[in-house]
């Protein structure tokens, strides 16, 4: 069989690795990499082994699962790479070739693989409890060793979790420890079914709920308070007759309203109130907190759906321009007696893929840092993110912005604190560079209260980095279940 991959996104920077790696002793080619830090940055790349066998196939949500770690010890930093080893990437390994279709539709797929699990594993790694799990939203978590990143197999919390499908984005609580999860089409493709769980610090499932949301869409991220818990329901709908006719599983439907179900922690499904409010697409929660009255939940919004390759529903064309992400905070009046909520856009550049100092999840907070999409007085050149920032959500200090350089894209931005007692944003910030024009990648120590200083250390890989959307970083006492709370170590 002759194994070729299209000339379109699979070219040049962007082709696939289809290579698990291990290197010890990365050069450090700037600074000096500091000795606290002693863990693991980790991230999940798509990198398809097989070509796809279907046209028009949606590269960037159908890759296998890549988990890839720098290992930090002693000012060291190491790095591996493999393969999550899903029931779809074995079944395909053995057969020699792609076995699934299109993107969240089981009815393109090779009849041999008829109920077999879809999923890629190829978006976010989580560490609770001790347990590092692959996750991708529309199927179950695979766990994974993390320090040797071999796959142990598909986790369900010993069988007590039943959706199938859990959220790439769940939040731990550091006041408790406990880890706050959902899945949504839990019962199944295009079903309205969402699944709310929580486990406490142990990794013990010690809550769990079932709910409708008012229709089908993709539910990416949710936002955690102390108190509450906010789903954004925005219409990037996926409806079943679409795959059965195998037209894209998602479009966007610039008609429908939003709704925010807002849900009680430890609440039953028959408590979930609803708010409405204008049409937009949610993306990556920022951070979220209430005082018992308001919730104030912070998410990035677009116009219309970020994704090209969605239909919209009245066949208008896409626009980059309604495309663009920008950062807003919602507010909602729980005392309220009108289903309404009101908004506020916190940051003039559209950007994504905010992250917050952990420690400060479901109370207010301050530091944020992120990737910019555009900076008006810097030229913009090739595709993907090139700037990081950082900002004070409330606006009581300017914004930083570090750019990664023409020929480069940069990576979703950690934040790591300096110490356990370290005030907030105090720390370092880790993200990977892709240097295109010399085909490879570093890692980049940036000092987390001034980016636009030279990075206090600059890690060398010989080699390139697919991009991929997430990064986490995990402490040794969290790899090893001491604490579920980020830490240098």
């Amino acid at each position: 069989m002759n194994i070729r991959f299209p000339n379109n996104d699979f070219t040049s920077f962007e082709a696939p690795m289809r290579a698990e790696i291990d290197l010890k002793g990365l050069e450090v080619i700037q600074g000096e990499v500091p000795r606290q830090l002693s863990g693991g940055f980790f991230r999940l790349i798509g990198d398809r082994k097989w070509p796809a066998f279907v046209e028009n196939d949606i590269f960037m949500l159908g890759e296998d699962g890549m988990a890839s770690c720098f290992y930090f010890k002693d000012g060291q930093v190491d790095f591996k790479m493999r393969y999550v080893r899903t029931p779809r990437f074995v079944a395909e390994e053995k057969a020699g070739r792609a076995l699934f279709g299109h993107y969240r539709n089981p009815f393109s797929d090779d009849p041999s693989v008829a109920g077999l699990s879809r999923g890629t594993a190829n978006v976010t790694v989580l560490v609770h409890a001790g347990k590092m799990l692959a996750l991708k939203e529309d199927s179950p978590a695979i766990e994974l060793d993390p320090f040797t990143l071999e796959t142990i197999g598909e986790y369900d919390w010993g069988g007590v979790v039943t959706a199938k499908a859990i959220t790439a984005h769940p939040k731990i609580d550091p006041k408790t420890g406990e880890l706050v999860f959902f899945g949504y089409c839990a019962a199944g493709p295009a079903t309205r079914d969402i699944a709310y769980y929580e486990a406490d610090a142990e990794g013990r499932i010690i809550h769990e709920t079932w709910f409708e949301a008012p229709y089908t869409c993709m539910v990416h991220d949710i936002m955690v308070t102390e108190n509450y818990v906010v789903f954004p329901i925005t219409p990037l709908r996926h409806e079943l007759e679409w795959i059965e006719r195998n037209e894209p599983a998602f479009k966007w439907d610039p008609s429908e309203d939003v709704y925010l179900g807002v849900l009680p922690r430890k609440g039953k499904g028959e408590q979930v109130r609803w708010f409405k409010g204008p049409n937009q697409c949610h993306g990556h929660t920022v951070g979220a907190f209430d005082d018992g009255r308001f919730i104030y939940a912070d998410n990035t919004f677009s116009k219309r759906s970020f994704f090209h390759f969605f239909p919209n529903t009245d066949g208008s064309e896409f626009n980059p321009a309604d495309a663009m992400p920008f950062i807003k905070r919602l507010v909602i009046d729980m005392e309220s007696n009108d289903d309404s909520f009101t908004e506020q856009q916190m940051f003039g550049y559209p950007c994504e893929l905010p992250r917050i100092d952990t420690r400060f999840e479901t109370m207010p907070y301050n530091f944020v840092t992120m990737n910019l999409l555009d900076v008006p007085e810097q030229e913009r050149i090739g595709m993907g993110f090139q700037w990081v920032a950082t900002m004070d959500i409330n606006g009581q200090k300017p914004a930083k912005i570090y750019y990664a350089g023409h020929d480069c894209s940069i990576g979703e931005p950690q934040f790591v604190p300096r110490s356990d007692d370290a005030a907030e944003g105090d720390g370092y910030i880790l993200t990977v560079v892709g240097k295109h024009r010399e085909m490879r990648s570093e890692l980049l120590i940036l000092d987390a209260g001034d980016i636009t200083a030279p990075p206090i250390a600059t890690v060398a890989l010989p080699f390139r980095l697919r991009s991929t959307g997430h990064g986490y970083w995990y402490g040794t006492r969290q790899l090893r279940g001491e604490t579920n709370i980020i830490g240098a170590w």
